[in-house]
């Protein structure tokens, strides 16, 4: 079900535990899964839980419960805005209404084109740096003003 090279990477991560505790890794094969695959099917995660030795539902309980995991398809560019007080309080809810705007879809919309899923994330550990948007899970895009989204819109969608 994952690559040869995708395995690699999660034995990688089981060997940073002790031997009886695999599931320890369960983020981390989780994340591994997902960026292969682009996002989380059922399968897939019986799949991770069944190669650390535990349960399908403690992993899907991981996946369900984290919003960086996605369990249905998203678009090329995932964009979670911090809409957390801090950050609402700062421009945060504003970003997110210029995003929907511009992309012309809602939270837990993927525009048409599939380019661009757009989410709601919770606190991403940089209040002083609101707005804050998340891109791909792994981009983290500071002080976003109306500018800078259309800077970082435009050089997604080249992408």
């Amino acid at each position: 079900m994952l690559s040869q090279e995708s395995l690699q990477q999660i034995d990688r991560e089981i060997a940073k535990y002790p031997p009886d505790q695999k599931q320890s890794a369960a983020m981390a094969a989780l994340r591994i899964a997902q960026v292969e695959k682009g996002w989380l099917p059922n399968e897939l995660i019986e799949f991770v839980a069944r190669y650390l030795g535990m349960a399908p539902i403690a992993a899907f309980e991981v996946a369900s419960f984290y919003n960086m995991y996605d369990l249905e398809p998203v678009g090329r560019h995932k964009i979670t805005v911090c809409t957390n007080l801090p950050c609402a309080l700062s421009g945060g809810v504003h970003a997110a209404d210029y995003i929907k705007h511009k992309l012309g879809i809602d939270f837990n919309e993927t525009t048409p084109d599939g380019k661009f899923t757009l989410k709601e994330g919770e606190c991403m550990g940089a209040c002083g740096d609101a707005p804050v948007l998340l891109v791909n899970n792994h981009h983290m895009c500071s002080w976003m003003t109306t500018e800078k989204i259309d800077q970082m819109l435009a050089e997604l969608d080249k992408k």
